[in-house]
């Protein structure tokens, strides 16, 4: 027996679900483009004003310190840099754990597109 050609309405179907579905994929792509950029924008952003606050911090703190050695110079020069000491120990610590709470905070980057992908997949799940 010969196969007969599959009839035309069965393959203007199935074109029109392909071209669907690569739309919806071009459409994710696009969107994960858009926020991959963003995200590289918003790092450039924070690498500046950190960098920005990193310098200028160091120079005060090393000015503050070194004006301090110096009016206690004489009398107790080495209490004084011990004390320091402890405190930039100090203060880092704290600076640590206040950056481990705030990357716990921090979102999930291309949010929008999982969530856009886990819609999609609810979709077909609730139509088939």
């Amino acid at each position: 027996m010969e196969n007969s050609p599959a009839p035309t309405g069965f393959m203007s179907a199935l074109r029109a679900l392909g071209d669907g579905l690569l739309a919806s994929g071009q459409e994710r792509l696009e969107l994960f483009s858009v926020e991959l950029q963003e995200e590289k924008f918003r790092l450039i952003r924070v690498f500046i004003w950190i960098s920005a606050a990193v310098f200028t911090g160091m120079m005060a703190v090393t000015f503050a310190s070194l004006t301090l050695v110096y009016l206690f110079w004489e009398s107790a020069r080495l209490a004084v840099l011990g004390g320091l000491a402890v405190f930039y120990a100090g203060a880092l610590l704290a600076i640590t754990i206040a950056f481990r709470r705030y990357r716990a905070r921090q979102p999930v980057p291309f949010a929008a597109t999982l969530h856009e992908i886990g819609e999609d997949r609810a979709c077909i799940r609730t139509k088939s």
